[in-house]
């Protein structure tokens, strides 16, 4: 499944990306030494879809509610703030989340080395993927054949509506994390992709007035604009249905997590593939993300650990202290790597600097991600100084908040 909302030379370059990363053939096996035998807990990455990260609580003053400021007793979360993602484009972000591609060397790194999967499973961990987002065995995000051999438990959930999937997902999760398996879990949530119209039951319509109800409930995510023109009152319509959605695909989500699941030995760490233009400057057209001439938000997103108590993985607060406002998904793969038991050395070696380091992180995303022809990656560094933060709802002017 090729993802949306791409320019027709960016769905030929994906095409030729997709094609070479087919028939590149078996991968080089794991060479990196890991320090420790067994590990006794699960290790989980929450990557959601187009989920911004000014658009939370956790980062701005009037951003959604997400349940993650208000933690169950033993489950510490410990959040990095604003992060900046590998490109503004979804497929380009995952393979990278799951080959560790780092800004310098992405190609050779997505094309050649081993996957997320074959180091957990090197570590002894049982291998879990859900995706929320596809169908009927479909896969998405550059995956191939060869690379799902690697997974143990491959799930998807055909029988569950569009508006629901996250929650099944999150049910799921709360499964594996009481099973007595230490598991990597991978998640690709439905999270808040356009439609946004119905991604959200009509009780967590807190944000009007919001996009008509009715015509898209069984759209997972689509580059089709109909009816939707991009005016400046369509965008306040966009902006209270995407708050919505947020509400319910994060909100409800984690709190289910936090009431439901065993966190004790687990450390879930929480991202989204990348940001969204909503427009909040008054600019024209009709895209969210994956734009040629991006706005920063477009690769602005959270970046939060969640630990049980019983872990003890890594110097949470430490790393906090250094890199809040300061890391990018490419400190999570060797923050993965470490937490399965990898040898610190030999990862940063490849694959550059975890959370538990200082990550010196150049603070940019990539909006050319498939350069060809000669052509170069290009680059958009994310000012923190400029970004824009939804404000008040009209209620909470009126009760002077």
């Amino acid at each position: 499944g090729l993802p949306v909302m791409y320019t027709p030379l960016a769905y030929l370059n994906l095409f030729i990306y997709e094609a070479l990363h087919n028939i590149v053939g078996p991968r080089e096996p794991v060479r990196i030494a890991r320090l420790t035998s067994v590990i006794e807990h699960d290790i989980v990455l929450i990557i959601d879809e187009s989920v911004a990260g000014n658009y939370l609580d956790i980062n701005a003053p009037f951003g959604v509610y997400t349940s993650l400021k208000m933690p169950p007793s033993g489950v510490e979360v410990i959040n990095f703030g604003y992060a900046a993602s590998i490109a503004n484009c979804s497929a380009d972000t995952n393979i990278t989340l799951r080959y560790g591609g780092t800004r310098a060397d992405y190609i050779r790194i997505n094309s050649t080395l081993p996957s997320i999967w074959q180091y957990a499973k090197k570590a002894g961990l049982r291998t879990v993927y859900i995706d929320a987002q596809r169908t009927g065995g479909n896969l998405q995000n550059l995956m191939t054949d060869l690379e799902k051999q690697d997974i143990d438990e491959f799930i998807q959930f055909d029988q569950v509506s569009v508006r629901d999937r996250d929650m099944a997902a999150a049910a799921k999760l709360i499964e594996l994390l009481g099973d007595d398996h230490a598991e990597l879990v991978l998640i690709n949530k439905v999270g808040a992709h356009f439609p946004v119209h119905d991604k959200y039951p009509d009780d967590f319509m807190n944000y009007r007035p919001a996009l008509p109800r009715g015509l898209f409930q069984e759209v997972s995510d689509t580059g089709l604009r109909d009816g939707f023109n991009g005016q400046k009152d369509d965008w306040v319509l966009y902006r209270n249905a995407y708050q919505n959605t947020l509400l319910w695909n994060v909100g409800e989500f984690f709190k289910r997590i936090f009431q439901q699941a065993d966190l004790s030995r687990a450390v879930l760490i929480y991202t989204s593939d990348h940001g969204q233009d909503l427009h909040e400057r008054g600019n024209p057209g009709l895209n969210t993300h994956c734009d040629g001439d991006p706005v920063a938000e477009e690769g602005l997103v959270p970046l939060v650990v969640i630990e049980g108590a019983q872990s003890h993985t890594l110097d949470w607060q430490q790393a906090w202290a250094q890199n809040k406002d300061r890391s990018s998904h490419y400190n999570i793969f060797p923050t993965l790597l470490q937490l399965m038991g990898y040898e610190p050395a030999g990862i940063e070696a490849i694959y550059g600097k975890s959370l538990s380091q200082p990550t010196d992180d150049a603070f940019t995303f990539n909006y050319r991600f498939n350069a060809r022809l000669g052509a170069v990656p290009e680059w958009k560094h994310i000012d923190l100084n400029h970004i824009v933060t939804p404000g008040p709802t009209q209620a909470q002017m009126a009760a002077g908040q």
